[in-house]
């Protein structure tokens, strides 16, 4: 079988090296950057037609090792997979969320370590597309900018009630009401996030103006007592079956004249199809369980039925990508130091994952959108400005 496999790759021209079982090794291209070292020779069938969730997943379960820089390795896997793989992604199957099935599948990814998320996140640990004016800043910089972006954009005001949805270690919610005054509640499902984001509430004096509560979205009374609701990285969670029932909720908790933002990676595809050529089974395996991206009009369509108007739509593809790369490479340079906190295979999961999801988003297989909605008052009328020209003064 490997002499049948070698001539393709090699007629690929990668700069790709190797390495066998038994320590043979032979150059499939010019000047190899990146080794391949096959551990387990049980592999080389399944290489014959290749995926990126075969050699994610033969990765993280230690059949493979791949040494070089992460960035030519998830180029190189992708054209091998391009080359060599079927291509084909099935439709997505509508799975039926339940509350403990989404409980566990949070705790899951959030709650792996506190200390582990901190090595690379930035120092407010918000662990969610950046904003970035030019592409050069920072990545602190950038999430305040995200932060600042996010409430403008709810137009917020002292004294506003703010319901932070999927609020993570509370970096926004914090934001919200130490920079504009509001008062807010936040909820998430990790327990990890939540200790850590309540002691951080306390640290900054913030204990009077934000709450924060381990609840499910749909635990919440409906009674509209909220002027803003923001939802930031966590219908990605919600699935297909749910949306719905994820824009009703939403819509029912905020006031008449009030607005809610919905952020979150959206597919490119409109029938809700995984990133192709296996990547989107890697993530739901290995990374998120239970995940599914929804196309832009899907979550479009649910919002409006729910009696929300949508009035403001941004793609930020390319801003999410920067984030990655700058998460990837913030990783990559505490590797010693992750490896104290997290088990090695996990951390082969997170090495995988952030370096892959950077070059997906820049090659445009998904994508993220901010959503602003406002919910009429009785007459039809809203309470917006009529122009985007306050967002940037």
């Amino acid at each position: 079988m490997l002499a049948t496999l070698l001539p393709i790759l090699q007629e690929l021209d990668l700069p790709l090296r190797l390495r066998l079982w038994d320590g043979k090794e032979m150059d499939l291209g010019p000047a190899p950057c990146v080794t391949l070292e096959i551990k387990d020779p049980n592999l080389i069938p399944q290489l014959a037609h290749p995926s990126l969730d075969l050699l994610g997943g033969a990765y993280v379960e230690g059949l493979l090792d791949l040494h070089g820089p992460l960035e030519e390795i998830i180029r190189i896997g992708d054209e091998i997979t391009r080359a060599l793989g079927d291509g084909q992604s099935a439709l997505p199957i509508r799975e039926a969320h339940d509350k403990a099935t989404d409980a566990e599948a949070i705790s899951y990814h959030y709650d792996l370590s506190n200390a582990f998320y901190q090595l690379w996140l930035d120092r407010d640990m918000v662990y969610s597309c950046a904003y970035f004016e030019t592409g050069n800043e920072e990545l602190d910089g950038a999430q305040q900018a995200k932060l600042r972006h996010l409430c403008r954009k709810l137009r917020l005001k002292p004294g506003d009630r703010l319901l932070d949805v999927g609020c993570g270690w509370g970096g926004l919610a914090r934001f919200a009401a130490r920079e504009y005054g509001t008062e807010v509640v936040g909820i998430t499902l990790s327990r990890e996030q939540l200790k850590l984001g309540r002691e951080r509430v306390a640290a900054e004096g913030l204990e009077h103006q934000v709450r924060l509560e381990l609840m499910d979205y749909r635990d919440l009374p409906t009674d509209g007592q909220f002027d803003k609701v923001v939802s930031v990285g966590m219908f990605e969670h919600v699935g297909h079956a749910n949306l719905p029932l994820y824009c009703r909720q939403l819509a029912a908790l905020v006031r008449p004249g009030g607005l809610v933002m919905n952020h979150g990676i959206t597919s490119r595809y409109i029938d809700g199809r995984p990133v192709s050529h296996g990547a989107g089974k890697f993530i739901d395996h290995y990374v998120f369980p239970h995940g599914e991206l929804p196309h832009l009009t899907a979550i479009g369509s649910c919002i409006s039925e729910s009696g929300l108007e949508i009035v403001d739509v941004e793609s930020l593809r390319l801003h999410y990508a920067r984030t990655l790369q700058l998460w990837s490479e913030r990783l990559e340079s505490r590797l010693e130091e992750a490896q104290q906190m997290i088990p090695e295979r996990a951390l082969r999961i997170w090495r995988v994952y952030l370096a892959g999801c950077a070059y997906g988003f820049r090659r445009n297989w998904i994508n993220l959108h901010q959503i602003l909605a406002s919910k009429p008052l009785p007459d039809g009328s809203h309470e917006l400005p009529w122009t985007r020209a306050d967002l940037y003064q």
